[in-house]
């Protein structure tokens, strides 16, 4: 068997992982950005998994100065802090791969690359075969026969590169003269100078031409004005510039490639540092169980106490205390009652009777709310003692057994606790059952607190009351083609299992209540989600009817479209190819019709041919053109136009999409099967698509919408003359803007000037940088600098806003909306520039969009409850964006448009005027 060493570069992976997990960062309950820990360790699984490595090893970098430094002072002197998720997740790591007993290559002096290059020079003469695992760009120059490159997360096994694939990419004869282009080229990165005013590709052309540095030197009389000049001018620096970024291959080393085998790994220490981290899904991954700490904990224990908590020590100093153990149901005293018979439901009613706060969870056959059945009920009104109410399978007799529970669940003055509680009410609600009264979602409370966090009950219960609730794997069983339905599950089981879920959403409702007080969250909480979620649940059931037979007839016409574009396509190039290939697609272009020069590539060596780049070429070349209309309509055709008549539900005849209230980290709503949040409307075929949504028999579609709320809430909130003056007086923000910008009298706005100003005004609220202007406008970078600077002198409030909202979240690590929401901007104080930009453009935003969003769920509240204080026909439909869409009865469009209008222009009272466009017709798109 061939011999496969595999080298990981530590810390290039480390910053790879954590900067690959930027917007989406993965927080533990103890607010540990663990993103760097879980990228690495799941890159290390999938290359044990993909490649079976006979050998493998990590190096990483010291503290101490390199040759390198030594040779040239200023060696990576221009690089960031590092990230505090980079320095906090290295202990972790170290941690880790000494369970996996995984050996780690660490030399004063030198670096990861200059060890690893030792190593892989060795080992190719002891026969092995070598992968270097690692993203950055210098390892290319140590590629040969034996010796490749395994670039991480380009797809799940990685881009593996060797000879070829390298000679391809950097345009080259040799492989050496990948440290010529390297030396040429200099890396910002760790500040190796290069030659000033030559790139990457610059550097490819002069070595393509005269092979390498040295002999560049020798013949720079064959060079031409400013590129003589610097070449000549800064030859030394040339020649220091390569030998930095050679890596060495002759670094003392002690190991032998033969003795960098994996031992044993430890599965005990691996499960107590994976559930310390929270790593749920790794310890499944890996051991096909998931274990509470405490189960780990005693398991580990069998070698002795003493190791264990020596372990927990070692690996976590700053603790210097035992791991806690989750409790589990066998471990806490609790009693749970199975009542089965009508007597007992009596005698349950008559305990639950008289208490202002009941908590309820209901146990059905599935997730979907129209057509699960209900399998039992149970109630928890103290810790530790609870209620399971089974039911009877046959729908009629289950609605039976439920209606003595009917006062209380009906009953308004009755607070209900509940975890994902718009669950349990809706379930209900297709059952003909209206649960009233305050719901109390404990979901919802852990959301507000902590918007970054998981929100499921089981994490929660592991966070806060250091319990471990029942999986329901443990019922049923764990592989999905065997797992029978709760149904099948032992009674008593059940109850336990069912009680259990009251018993515990009753103790976190305890924990958060004054979380939420501490952390300023009581009027979002009180006054605006929990009102919401009935009205959701409403939404949810009321569904809007969809036009089947009329997207049928826009689904075959669009096929009619796209097999034109087909045909044209095809004539255009001579030749019939799959279309909805892109290796063919680019052989095409770039093969057979030559439209650019030297086309990009991905990493795999393949041509490009994603969105950006055919745009970049449509305004050229007409194929082009049709690809990108067929790409469009292919997906329009199969996203929306043939699977929402899918999702009509039989029951009904209707489209019932459901709504989320925990997902954003801003607080808008998300919807899914179907998503009605993404129903594409720049496009005239895209917006055929609401066509399709229509009213009920004897309705019209109500669609009433938020003109330019983020920008007024800007307004608002910045208080600049300029933009509250542009709105008071009902002008046009983004003429305005441009006429401020460019200096121009208002009638003297052309349209190229409103469309930068547009691009701005809404650029700003999202902190777009000079940089991301010019790329969205087209322009150049110091024309994107200048239009924001003028943005800033003639709108300085705004600019006032954006300072001291970064200030207010450098001091308290968050921010705020209007109400009192909170979006928690963790890395707002990093010192690595990259990480701190993503914090501050988070910070910037937050607020707008957030307020925005907690303006139109109060309308929708107060909407809501109108309409049922009138008994009124008409009905809310949906929530899309900045949009609500009604079910509106002919006869009360005069009564209620205006006062709609009014809930929603006075959700939240500002002195920026509110304006809401509103429309009426016989399907969304006319009323949009």
């Amino acid at each position: 068997m061939q011999k496969k060493l595999f080298l990981i570069d530590g810390m290039a992976v480390v910053y790879r992982a954590y900067f690959g997990l930027i917007r989406n960062p993965r927080i533990n309950s103890k607010g540990e950005n663990v993103s760097a820990v879980f990228g690495f360790i799941n890159t290390l699984l999938d290359i044990m998994h993909t490649y079976e490595p006979t050998h493998i090893a990590v190096a990483f970098d010291t503290h101490e100065p390199t040759f390198r430094h030594i040779e040239y002072p200023e060696y990576k002197a221009t690089r960031d802090e590092t990230p505090e998720g980079i320095r906090t997740a290295v202990p972790h790591i170290r941690n880790l791969l000494t369970a996996f007993n995984i050996p780690v290559l660490e030399y004063p002096g030198f670096e990861a690359d200059d060890v690893i290059g030792t190593l892989a020079r060795q080992a190719e003469q002891q026969g092995f075969d070598t992968y270097m695992v690692t993203p950055d760009k210098d390892y290319a120059q140590l590629v040969d026969e034996h010796t490749f490159m395994l670039k991480p997360g380009s797809g799940k096994s990685g881009e593996l590169l060797d000879v070829a694939k390298i000679l391809e990419q950097w345009n080259i004869a040799k492989i050496e003269q990948v440290i010529d282009i390297l030396g040429l080229a200099g890396d910002a990165a760790d500040n190796i100078p290069g030659i000033p005013g030559i790139g990457p590709k610059t550097a490819q052309k002069l070595i393509a031409e005269y092979g390498s540095i040295e002999n560049l030197l020798e013949h720079t009389d064959e060079l031409k004005g400013k590129q003589k000049e610097k070449v000549e001018d800064n030859k030394a620096q040339a020649l220091l510039s390569k030998r930095l970024v050679t890596i060495k291959s002759d670094v003392p080393v002690k190991e032998n490639p033969a003795e960098l085998i994996m031992g044993v790994r430890n599965d005990d220490q691996l499960k107590v540092l994976f559930s310390e981290l929270e790593f749920k899904s790794l310890i499944k991954r890996l051991f096909g169980e998931s274990p509470s700490l405490a189960s780990v904990a005693v398991a580990a224990a069998t070698e002795g106490q003493g190791d264990l908590f020596e372990f927990a020590a070692s690996a976590h100093p700053e603790m210097m205390e035992p791991l806690p153990q989750f409790d589990t149901i066998k471990d806490v005293k609790h009693n749970y009652h199975l009542v089965t018979t009508a007597a007992e439901r009596d005698a349950l009613v008559s305990k639950l009777a008289g208490c202002y706060e009941v908590c309820f969870d209901t146990e059905t056959t599935g997730l979907d709310v129209r057509v699960a059945e209900l399998i039992g009920i149970s109630f928890c009104i103290e810790p530790h003692e609870a209620w399971f109410v089974t039911l009877p399978p046959d729908r009629e007799q289950a609605l039976l057994a439920l209606e003595p529970f009917l006062p209380i669940l009906q009953n308004p003055d009755v607070r209900k606790v509940g975890q994902n509680l718009k669950y349990d009410v809706s379930i209900l609600k297709w059952h003909g059952i209206e649960v009233r009264g305050e719901l109390l979602d404990t979901m919802l409370a852990h959301y507000l607190i902590d918007p970054d966090q998981r929100h499921n009950m089981d994490h929660m219960a592991e966070s806060l009351l250091n319990y471990s609730p029942v999986p329901i794997t443990a019922l049923i069983g764990e592989k999905k083609s065997t797992q029978k339905t709760l149904r099948d599950v032992d009674l008593d089981e059940l109850c336990e299992y069912g009680a259990e879920d009251a018993d515990i959403t009753l103790q976190l409702w305890h924990k958060l209540k004054p979380m939420l007080k501490e952390r300023g969250q009581e009027r979002v909480f009180y006054e605006i989600e929990t009102p919401l979620m009935p009205v959701l649940a409403t939404m949810e059931y009321n569904g809007v009817n969809l036009d089947v037979p009329a997207l049928g007839k826009f689904s075959a016409e669009l096929g009619i479209k796209i097999h034109a574009l087909e045909s044209a396509i095809y004539t255009m190039a001579g030749m019939e190819f799959n279309l909805n290939s892109p290796k063919q697609v680019g052989e095409v272009l770039f093969d057979l019709l030559k439209l650019v020069e030297k086309p990009k590539k991905t990493k795999t060596g393949q041509y490009k041919t994603d969105e950006e780049v055919l745009s970049s070429l449509a305004p050229d070349h007409e194929i082009v053109r049709k690809m990108l209309d067929y790409r469009g309509l292919t997906k329009l055709k199969s996203t929306y136009v043939d699977a929402l008549p899918l999702e009509v539900f039989e029951g009904t005849g209707r489209l019932h999409t459901t709504y989320s209230q925990a997902v954003t980290t801003t607080g808008r709503l998300s919807s899914v099967n179907p998503n009605l949040q993404n129903i594409p409307i720049r496009t005239e075929d895209g917006r055929e698509i609401r066509r399709a949504f229509i009213p009920r028999e004897g309705f019209t579609l109500l669609a009433c919408d938020y003109s330019q709320i983020e920008l007024r809430i800007m307004a608002e909130l910045s208080g600049d003359a300029g933009l509250r003056e542009a709105f008071i007086h009902g002008e046009d923000i983004h003429t305005a803007t441009a006429a401020r910008v460019f200096g121009v009298g208002k009638d003297d706005v052309t349209r190229e000037m409103r469309s930068k100003a547009k691009m701005v005004n809404f650029g700003i609220i999202y902190g777009i940088s000079a940089f991301g202007l010019a790329q969205r406008l087209g322009i150049g970078r110091k024309e994107a600098q200048e239009i924001i600077e003028q943005y800033r002198a003639n709108y300085p409030g705004v600019q006032g806003y954006l300072d001291s909202t970064i200030e207010f979240a450098q001091q308290h690590e968050y921010v705020e909306t209007i109400t009192g929401r909170r979006r928690y901007i963790r890395d707002i104080n990093a010192r690595n520039q990259m990480v701190r930009g993503g914090a501050e453009r988070n910070a910037i935003n937050a607020p707008i969009q957030g307020t925005a969003a907690d303006m139109i769920k109060i309308a929708m509240i107060a909407i809501q409850k109108m309409l049922e204080e009138k008994k009124s026909k008409t009905k809310l439909l949906l929530q899309v964006h900045d949009e609500l869409v009604f079910d509106l009865a002919l006869d009360e469009k005069d009564d209620l448009l205006p006062l709609i209008e009014e809930k929603m222009k006075s959700a939240i009272p500002m002195e920026i005027p509110i304006l809401v466009e509103s429309g009426t017709g016989e399907n969304w798109l006319e009323a949009h």
